[in-house]
């Protein structure tokens, strides 16, 4: 389930610390325009953390038809969703939480490549990043800026870069 906004948040809390429930009167830190909190209510009710109920309570009014009052109130979805601390999304308790893997950038490929005791070729690098032989170049030029001790020497005919130790 998608996490909820802030507003969403401010409205669910609100309500929740009210005895009756209601969203109405909305809270004085909601100062957006009635546009962004229809739509903000609106994604409450639809997700079921709210609900349109008959209420006689001047200040809880949030429309009237024919007479009749009605009200905006806090449902116990929305109550469990400000109670869970996630906004609504159910924790399996069971899983253990992976942290995610950290995507390797292509300067962090170059250096793991540079770190091999061979080394690695122009033309390895350039697979491996997927990069013009200018760039890969210029790559290598900027790790020597940032204080990289990239050695140039010779495997058989062909120039390789490492790192030096």
């Amino acid at each position: 389930m998608p996490k909820l906004n802030d507003m969403q948040l401010i409205l669910l809390s609100t309500a929740a610390q009210r005895e009756s429930g209601s969203l109405y009167p909305l809270p004085d830190t909601i100062t957006s325009d009635d546009k962004r909190k229809a739509k903000a209510i609106d994604a409450l009710l639809k997700r079921g953390f709210a609900e349109e109920r008959e209420t006689s309570d001047k200040p809880s009014l949030y429309r009237s038809d024919d007479g009749v009052g009605f009200g905006m109130f806090l449902t116990d979805a929305g109550r469990a969703a400000i109670d869970s601390g996630d906004a609504g999304g159910a924790v399996d308790a069971s899983q253990p939480a992976t942290a995610p893997t950290p995507r390797l950038s292509k300067s962090a490929k170059v250096l793991d490549l540079l770190r091999r005791a061979d080394g690695a070729t122009l033309p390895e690098l350039i697979e491996a990043t997927g990069w013009l032989p200018h760039t890969t170049r210029a790559a290598l030029t900027g790790l020597r800026k940032k204080g990289h001790a990239i050695e140039r020497g010779k495997r058989g005919s062909d120039t390789c870069y490492t790192i030096a130790a």
